[in-house]
């Protein structure tokens, strides 16, 4: 094996690190993690007073809660993504970074 590999793994890169770096290049992904959480956590403190609410009633509402949040989430990051790339640099003749 050569010594000057083109591709090599980053063992110093914690979990923390990795998802900075991520957010930085897709920023909605974070946005909708914490979405998710929120929702969830929402939905837990709410499981108390769910009155005469069947469980699996709960659960799906809660589900689709979460869901709907994350598919926003992503279609805000894709729209943004494609404002970035494809419009601003037409319109406003600003190179890619």
């Amino acid at each position: 094996m050569s010594s000057d590999n083109q591709w090599s793994a980053d063992e110093d890169e914690g979990q923390l690190s990795r998802l900075i770096r991520k957010s930085r290049d897709s920023p909605f992904v974070p946005v909708g993690i914490a979405g998710f959480v929120t929702v969830v956590s929402y939905g837990l403190y709410k499981l108390k007073y769910r009155r005469d609410q069947k469980m699996s009633i709960h659960l799906i509402h809660l589900r689709v809660a979460a869901q709907g949040f994350v598919v926003g989430a992503v279609t805000l990051g894709v729209l943004y993504s494609m404002y970035k790339d494809y419009i601003r640099p037409r319109f406003f003749n600003v190179s890619k970074k």
